[in-house]
Parts: C-alpha cells; sequence; structure tokens
C-alpha cells in the first residue's frame, strides 16, 4: 500500500496543488490507516462499510477528537476516490460513511487594534520588517490563505486595478482585491525589500525568503508566531486567523455572505456561514451595550 500512498500524495501535490500542511496531514493518516489495516491482516482494496465503522471505533479508542476523524475520513475518501479514477476499484465504500457529529466551534478572530498593534512591532525598514508588514497587510486586506500567499507570482498583479490572481484549493483562480494601505506596502516591498531578499538570484514568485527562496507555509507561521511574541497579544493569532478576521470584518461592515464566499473561494455557502454567528453575537453585545432597556 506503501507506494499507491507516494503516488496520491504525489498527485495532491503536483496536480491538485494542495497545501503543504494538507499534504503532511494526508501522509499522516494514510500511514496510521495503513498500520491498522496491517494489524487487522486487511487488504486496503477489499474492504466494506463494517471495517470502516470498526476503524472509527479504534480511532475514538485511542482518544481521537470527532474532528480529527473526520479529517481522517475525508483523507480516506480522497484516496479511494483517486483508486477508483486510476480504476484500481470498482467503487469506493467511503461514499456510504458519514462524518461524525461534532459540536461547531466559532473561529477566533482579532481586532482592528489588535492588527495596529502588529504593524508596530515591525516599526524598523530593514527588508525582512518591510516583507513581513506586506505579509500582514496583504493577510488581513484580501482573506487568503497561506497556500494561496505563497505561491503568488509577481505577474499574478494588477497594480492599475488593485487586484491579485490567487490560486485557491483544487487549484482553482478567483480574484481578490487591496485596498490603498496594502498597495504601499506592497510598493515599500517591491522598492526596498525583494532584491536585497533574492541576492542576486531570480524567482518569479512574490514572496522571498532570507536565503533568496521562496518563502513556505511553514515560514510564514513562523512569521507570524514572532510577530505575535514581539507584540505581546494575548489573542491566539495564526495565519488563518486572519482569513477569519477578514470575513467577520467584511460582513459587520454590511458585505452580504455571497460576495464574502466568493472572495475567500469557499465553494459552498455553508462554509462561509459560520462567520454570520460570529456577527451576531458582535451585534447581540452591541444591543445590550446600547439598548435603555436591556442594560442591567
Amino acid at each position: 500500500m506503501k507506494d499507491i500512498i507516494h503516488e496520491f500524495l504525489n498527485y495532491i501535490a503536483l496536480e491538485r496543488k494542495y497545501s503543504d500542511n494538507t499534504e503532511i496531514n494526508y501522509e499522516i493518516d494514510l500511514f496510521k490507516y495503513d498500520d491498522y489495516l496491517n494489524k487487522e491482516k486487511k487488504n486496503y482494496l477489499i474492504i466494506n462499510y463494517q471495517d470502516i465503522s470498526k476503524y472509527i471505533v479504534y480511532l475514538r479508542k485511542a482518544n481521537y477528537l470527532p474532528s480529527s476523524i473526520n479529517r481522517h475520513l475525508s483523507t480516506l475518501r480522497s484516496f479511494y476516490k483517486f483508486l477508483e479514477r486510476k480504476e484500481i476499484i470498482n467503487n469506493t465504500p467511503f461514499n456510504y460513511i458519514k462524518n461524525i457529529k461534532q459540536e461547531k466551534k466559532l473561529p477566533n478572530y482579532f481586532k482592528y487594534d489588535e492588527f495596529i498593534t502588529m504593524l508596530d512591532t515591525l516599526n524598523d525598514n530593514n527588508p525582512l520588517n518591510v516583507r513581513n508588514r506586506f505579509i500582514l497587510e496583504l493577510l488581513f486586506a484580501t482573506g487568503i490563505r497561506v497556500s494561496e500567499l505563497v505561491n503568488i507570482k509577481i505577474n499574478n498583479i494588477d497594480m492599475n486595478l488593485r487586484q491579485i490572481k490567487v490560486n485557491g484549493k483544487g487549484n482553482k483562480e478567483r480574484i481578490v482585491y487591496f485596498g490603498s494601505y496594502c498597495e504601499g506596502a506592497l510598493k515599500n516591498y517591491l522598492n526596498n525589500s525583494r532584491d536585497i531578499l533574492l541576492k542576486n538570484k531570480i524567482s518569479s514568485y512574490l514572496f522571498i525568503n532570507n536565503l533568496g527562496g521562496n518563502l513556505t507555509d511553514r515560514g510564514i507561521r513562523l512569521i507570524i508566531d514572532n510577530i505575535i511574541k514581539s507584540s505581546a497579544l494575548k489573542t491566539k493569532i495564526t495565519p488563518h486567523t486572519f482569513r477569519h478576521s477578514f470575513a467577520t470584518i467584511m460582513l459587520n461592515e454590511g458585505c452580504n455572505i455571497r460576495s464574502v464566499q466568493e472572495l475567500l473561494g469557499h465553494v459552498s455557502l455553508n462554509t462561509t456561514s459560520i462567520y454570520t454567528h460570529l456577527t451576531n453575537e458582535e451585534l447581540r453585545r452591541v444591543y445590550l451595550k446600547a439598548h435603555p432597556r436591556a442594560k442591567k
């Protein structure tokens, strides 16, 4: 099974353009599954509904959270669909398996003044700070995924229209937009930072690391972690928190949910709708604070 797992991982990385983080998760899930099948002396090509149910029970007993089990199931669905497309199997048994119900957690987000606090840690205009300031501005301005950010090329940017073409999940293209603050950070980066970081190398990619190569997902996460540590903010902030914050702010300011769906690159409106819970909570807070008969 190991050979076909590696073939599948190459497929999602090279053809489907999945992020490094997603590829790593898929690899972990599939080799966990492979170990289980070996212990149970099961052939991955000859499994049924009962076998999958037993595997779910096995994961539960191993104290996997429902969210982690659902991630496993998602990985295995994709893997078996791949086997089906290659005509290694006739049909996937995962067509009949539903996700485990789990409590929906509202995504965390930061407030605008916290964003300003992050920017304030990058006052020194050295090339790395100029680049990192632009990373913050672009994540906040567009709500794009980290995997989309690191794959932006110079020719994907239209300076006149202030828009960028990005490749989302499943290699689907979409257009995102940025404003004057982000434009200023972009020009500063291109004029005063990128060439210095390149160290006479050539790259078509927008973001460059301190060795002259392309920034990776992991590199962006480390940058954000260091900024948060320097800022002493108490809010838990990751690169994906910028996406949550972008969506929440857009909805709070009156943007309709379908437009936010398009800007985020969500296939389903249900995925975007979780942010309406956040905005409803904000409306409730404002109401309780403002209405004379709602105050304590």
